[in-house]
């Protein structure tokens, strides 16, 4: 039996048990034990702690709550403010749900470690910044704790082995938070590739949005690096972790600073790129391998705080043959508009033989247009089906099914995006052995496989 599979009717027998061990008192049976028409019981209930409760964890905390089989009991963050806010916001919602003046069930922490220490806890989604992302969920992991992890994965390609084996030894359930594996299209389209009715796949373009794209807010041109003093209530040498001490910049903790600063990430070649990457590897069928070969052109910028590649045109190699153009949205934008005039600044498109399929948030997209019409059969490729991708991990904790988007699939589509990086810095291709899991005769190139962390940090 899973750690959650504990039935409602073997939940009563433990406590009428209690109550025939304790002749002294009566034991009341509460209403929020049993549930009620709006709420599972406990034993159905999987018990969740939001590590990150910024912009990003907070719309992921607010997407947990709508789940009736959920319950949010624990928050964490450097900020003291956002852990206060979002303590209050969550007693508040099951205040309201459960019908009561009051409700005080959530507990606070600024340190990750003395929440995954609490016995009460199933599961913890992990939104920190990029460079947080694995050195927290190694721990989770050993704690006992599954995990939603934000995408991108780690700052390191050795940070992903290491997780993956974590969790390989644990157990846990791992759920990659690239959402797009729990939507229609998407599935669509990689079921049509799947399946041949594009041809023989050849081609994938993937593109995603970088720096230039957004409007920054910042207080210094390409962000500030001005030292200031440290905000009260604001730990920030717990947010550095195990990066580099720095000093503390206007700029450098908000939401640009953690995507756009080396130290702390690889920017939005792996930020944004993990969306259309994860889908191009779903529907190329190679979850569990890597292009082979990796070369192309990239910028970095070069004034202020961000560091990070800011603009990239790479053609990756598979094994199989096909391959792939991974751009930013600019230079993607001359190439994908000759077939699809209803072009965003993100997306995947599988290009075979007999035809293409095209796929963002916006929609499907297809030539011949008769492709999205294709009904499949019994025996055809049905890829796994989710509809949500927070219940999808939910209910993974409690069946101890593997969640849509798994953690070797994460590691893969994570490592092309490392590769992509290396190569630009290195201003030469990269050869990639997938089964080794190695870079080929480049030992300096090798080396920015794994990075160095802060003392008293490791994994």
């Amino acid at each position: 039996m899973g750690k959650n599979d504990l039935t409602r009717r073997a939940f009563l027998g433990k406590v009428s048990g209690a109550v025939t061990g304790a002749l002294s008192a009566p034991y009341v049976i509460t209403s929020n034990a049993l549930g009620n028409e709006k709420i599972p019981p406990a034993s159905d209930r999987v018990t969740l702690g939001h590590i990150g409760v910024g912009g990003q964890g907070s719309w992921l905390l607010r997407n947990f709550l709508q789940l009736d089989h959920a319950q949010s009991i624990a928050v964490c963050d450097t900020f003291q403010h956002r852990r206060e806010e979002r303590v209050a916001e969550i007693n508040s919602f099951y205040a309201e749900k459960r019908a009561k003046s009051s409700y005080k069930g959530c507990k606070s922490f600024k340190d990750f470690r003395d929440l995954l220490a609490q016995k009460d806890i199933d599961g913890v989604i992990i939104a920190t910044p990029d460079h947080w992302h694995v050195p927290i969920a190694v721990a989770a992991a050993k704690s006992g704790k599954d995990m939603y992890v934000e995408k991108p994965l780690g700052i390191s390609v050795k940070e992903n082995q290491v997780l993956r084996e974590t969790i390989q030894q644990y157990g846990n359930i791992f759920q990659y938070g690239t959402q797009q594996r729990s939507g229609y299209n998407f599935r669509l389209a990689c079921e049509l590739t799947r399946n041949g009715l594009v041809g023989k796949l050849h081609t994938i373009h993937v593109w995603c949005a970088d720096i230039s794209s957004q409007t920054l807010d910042f207080n210094e041109p390409g962000g500030s690096m001005t030292p200031i003093p440290v905000p009260e209530g604001f730990d920030y040498d717990m947010w550095l972790g195990q990066a580099p001490a720095t000093p503390y910049t206007s700029d450098r903790c908000t939401s640009y600073g953690s995507w756009h600063v080396y130290d702390n990430s690889l920017g939005f070649i792996a930020g944004w790129g993990a969306h259309p990457l994860d889908i191009a590897q779903w529907g190329n069928d190679t979850d569990d391998t890597a292009p082979v070969g990796y070369e192309g052109t990239g910028t970095i910028a070069s004034k202020g705080l961000y560091d990070t590649v800011s603009s990239w045109d790479m053609k990756c190699r598979y094994k199989n043959g096909v391959n792939m153009l991974f751009m930013n949205t600019d230079t993607a934008r001359p190439l994908v508009q000759k077939y699809h005039p209803d072009f965003i600044d993100h997306g995947t498109t599988f290009i075979g033989t007999d035809g293409w399929v095209s796929v963002d948030r916006h929609g499907i997209f297809a030539g011949p247009v008769s492709l999205l019409q294709s009904i499949f059969r019994p025996d055809d490729v049905h890829l796994y089906k989710s509809t949500n991708h927070y219940k999808n991990f939910v209910d993974c904790i409690k069946t101890r099914q593997q969640a849509i988007s798994p953690i070797n699939a994460a590691v893969q589509s994570d490592i092309i995006s490392h590769l992509c990086d290396i190569s630009i810095r290195m201003n030469r291709k990269i050869t990639w052995d997938p089964d080794k899991e190695k870079i080929v005769g480049d030992e300096m190139a090798s080396r920015k496989l794994n990075r160095a962390m802060r003392s008293p940090w490791r994994l």
